[in-house]
């Protein structure tokens, strides 16, 4: 099973070129960077999950995850880099494409691309999209972004995103561009990902509510005319103080993961805060026990 592990890269979090190559010499398989552009100041939506509790104040020191991706990618050789997630309705398509075709170039083609439409409503709509209509311009950036990174004279005609053929390079490494996760939950998440995207990057509890959901995933891919095997399943579980057990491990890949990206609330306070690189030692033995199980 491929273990990955996801920071709260803020300016007080640490020397990223340095968690990076930490990340890589305890052989976690991928490195994950979220994304808030901003957080609107005084916003009224609640916080996902419901409950009375307050956003993270690190949530609006957050970096640009490409920026920092581009720098662990410059010190590192095989781990996979990725956004847990990117909230594409809230950026401009084509200068997204080429910033991460790029990326992808300069790793060596090493790019997830985790996304998402976003929750907080202040957020979206201060970065120029209409709350409602958020799902609909995810899926057209999405596919705009690939004729971007697939066609020699790329145009896009949809109802949100729109552009003249263009030409747009440099193109990206891998087949197609890199594999599209999408972040979400909910009844519509499982038709999205099976309409549109290459894989689902779902937060997950228990192994057993997980594997529920992928057996969903997979009966829908079938009957939409989708090979099952071929959609990733990257899940953000939050890891105990020793990380993920063994047990714990068998029971995610039984359920159909392929991947499992530790992040928890905890964790990400104290990363913000200077101790990410403590964190991933402390974390690190997942990555032991998890090539033990296969």
């Amino acid at each position: 099973m491929k273990i990955g592990i996801m920071i709260a890269a803020t300016a007080e979090s640490g020397d990223i070129a340095a968690i990076a190559r930490e990340v890589e010499n305890l052989g976690y398989e991928s490195f994950f960077i979220p994304e808030h552009p901003v957080i609107p100041i005084g916003f009224k939506t609640p916080l996902p999950g419901g409950g009375d509790g307050t956003l993270p104040e690190h949530y609006g020191r957050w970096m640009d995850p490409f920026i920092a991706l581009t720098v662990a990618a410059s010190v590192t050789k095989r781990v996979k880099l990725g956004t847990g997630i990117c909230l594409l309705p809230e950026r401009e398509p084509i200068v997204t494409a080429k910033t991460i075709a790029t990326l992808d170039v300069i790793s060596g083609g090493r790019v997830i691309l985790g996304i998402g439409a976003g929750w907080l409503r202040e957020e979206t709509e201060a970065l120029g999209t209409r709350f409602g209509s958020r799902w609909k311009r995810l899926r057209e950036t999405v596919e705009a972004m690939r004729a971007l990174w697939t066609q020699a004279e790329p145009s896009y005609d949809g109802e949100l995103v729109k552009f003249p053929p263009v030409r747009c390079d440099p193109k990206p490494i891998q087949k197609n561009g890199p594999p599209i996760l999408l972040g979400a939950r909910g009844p519509k998440a499982v038709e999205r990902v099976v309409r549109s995207y290459d894989g689902w990057a779902p937060i997950a509890g228990r192994a057993q509510g997980l594997k529920r959901d992928i057996d969903e995933l997979k009966k829908v891919a079938s009957e939409r005319g989708r090979k099952p095997e071929t959609l990733q399943v990257s899940a953000f579980i939050a890891p105990k103080e020793d990380g993920i057990s063994s047990d714990d491990l068998k029971q995610y890949r039984d359920a159909g993961a392929d991947r499992l990206i530790l992040f928890s609330q905890g964790d990400a306070i104290k990363m913000a805060a200077g101790q990410t690189l403590e964190i991933v030692k402390r974390l690190a033995p997942t990555v032991e026990r998890a090539e033990k199980i296969g």
